[in-house]
């Protein structure tokens, strides 16, 4: 018996379970794999405010934000990799630029630091970029964390009993709940919180209900090393074409692909970010890593002197309307979920573990959770 058991063990589970427990609950955590070994080990750790409208996700990117500062103080900074590098987007022609500044008033409007940068400055803020763009805007509070390594530190911070190869094979309702899983384990439990990530739509099944979440297949490349840390790094920020946002809130099942890059502290580079609904399709397709290295060199040209080294493929979890499932499931009592944040878990996952561990006690939540009420589905 245990007050909460936490299904899945990425960034996303193990914020859960760190701040269930910081409320005071026992939390034991089942994975079905290794700790962060889905969607988490493919990211680039991304917590952005920049690419986000302003509504219901850019709020809980906020308040995650100041959970991120707090937990680079508990945790160390160092320990997570938390770096606020910021985030940088540029335009190619002035058309973008418009729509990039209009963006940013709103931005602003809201509460985010977002400082326009005309043409002529660009190269001041990053100095190997192109000096063929039209502009762009800097975003101070962009920052960027190691997933693994904070999901790693997260659950061992948390205390909680973590169970890796330990699928879930059933959710019996009851009270309490019970937690059945392929080994042969039964797990009893008041709070059920499914934080499976792109598989958080076979857990909800199994506790016998519906929640629409499908595989978004993206791909990084990974340049050979540079040069470490920000002052040494070709790339200082991250940096990201103006069209990216579009590809982020599209629903076309489609291929896309928007430049994404960023140097990391091993001195390697970075380079993203393409989107499309195949499944768990397995396989590199070479003309998608083509276009991803094609984009990064109209952005920094001296990018096509050097080489790419590897590139790895993760799937991001994707609801219909592009906003994560989080708080209690009116269909199964005790049943929670926290899935469904596509390519913004990593940055939303401070909020989201708050607001299901208030949810769960009872306690006033950190933002308003209606518009991520998972019944919006059924």
């Amino acid at each position: 018996m245990t007050d909460v058991v936490v299904v899945g063990a990425g960034i996303v589970g193990a914020a859960c379970a760190y701040y269930a427990a910081r409320a005071g609950l026992s939390v034991t955590v089942l994975d079905r794999g290794p700790v962060a070994g889905g969607t988490s080990s493919a990211g680039e750790g991304n917590l952005l405010v920049s690419d986000k409208p302003p509504g219901p996700e850019l709020g809980l990117m906020l308040e995650s934000l100041r959970l991120w500062r707090e937990l680079g103080t508990a945790l160390g900074p160092d320990a997570i990799e938390l770096e606020p590098k910021g985030g940088l987007v540029v335009a190619a022609t002035s058309a973008d630029l418009d729509a990039t500044y209009r963006l940013a008033e709103r931005h602003r409007d809201a509460g985010v630091e977002a400082v326009e940068i005309p043409a002529h400055r660009l190269t001041a803020r990053e100095p190997r970029l192109s000096t063929d763009l039209a502009g762009g805007v800097w975003y101070p509070q962009d920052a960027q964390v190691q997933p693994m390594l904070t999901a790693a530190r997260l659950l061992r911070a948390s205390g909680a009993t973590v169970h890796c190869g330990a699928e879930v094979v059933r959710i019996e309702p009851g009270a309490p709940l019970r937690v059945h899983t392929s080994g042969g384990q039964r797990f009893a439990a008041d709070a059920v919180v499914n934080a499976a990530g792109t598989w958080g739509g076979e857990v909800a099944a199994r506790a016998g209900v519906r929640l629409p979440i499908a595989p978004r297949r993206g791909f990084v490349l990974v340049t050979e090393p540079l040069g470490g840390r920000r002052a040494a790094a070709p790339i200082r920020h991250k940096v990201y074409a103006a069209d990216y946002m579009s590809t982020v809130s599209s629903d076309d099942a489609g291929l896309q692909v928007s430049a994404v890059v960023e140097s990391t502290r091993a001195g390697t580079v970075l380079i993203g970010a393409s989107r499309e609904r195949v499944g768990f399709a397995a396989g590199f397709p070479v003309p998608v890593l083509r276009r991803l290295a094609a984009q990064a060199i109209v952005l920094f040209p001296f990018l096509a002197e050097v080489a790419a080294i590897r590139a790895y493929r993760g799937f991001r979890p994707y609801t219909p309307d592009h906003l994560p499932a989080i708080g209690p499931d009116p269909r199964v009592r005790g049943l929670y979920h926290a899935a469904g944040h596509e390519g913004a878990g990593i940055g939303l996952a401070p909020a989201t573990g708050a607001l299901i561990a208030a949810q769960i006690t009872g306690e006033p939540p950190p933002v308003d959770p209606k518009p991520f009420r998972p019944e919006r589905f059924a």
